[in-house]
């Protein structure tokens, strides 16, 4: 979508090291591995991608559109208007406001 849209300096962020990873070498004989040549496909597209690993409390819109993402069926999905409450997450990694993660023991 940036593609189409004309943008050439992306940073994509995520907060899985391991998809970054797998992204970065080779994913060998992965489960997802045609996903994983897709996206190395567009990488190597003319324009300047960044691939940066960010905590999930970081960026707490992009975990609840990876969450969203795990109800949805297995396939593209656009979203034209982000709803009441992606907007309060939006407005927060703005303000760059973090949630505090909890961790049981």
């Amino acid at each position: 979508m940036a593609w189409d849209e004309g943008s050439r300096q992306v940073e994509v962020q995520t907060d899985s090291r391991a998809a970054r990873e797998l992204i970065r070498e080779s994913a060998g004989t992965h489960p997802h591995h045609i996903l994983i040549s897709q996206i190395r496909q567009l990488l190597r597209r003319d324009w300047r991608v960044e691939l940066k690993h960010v905590f999930r409390e970081g960026n707490v819109a992009a975990d609840f559109l990876a969450s969203l993402g795990h109800s949805l069926s297995v396939s593209e999905h656009t979203i034209t208007a982000p709803s009441p409450t992606l907007n309060h997450l939006l407005l927060y990694d703005v303000m760059g406001i973090q949630t505090p993660r909890f961790v049981s023991n």
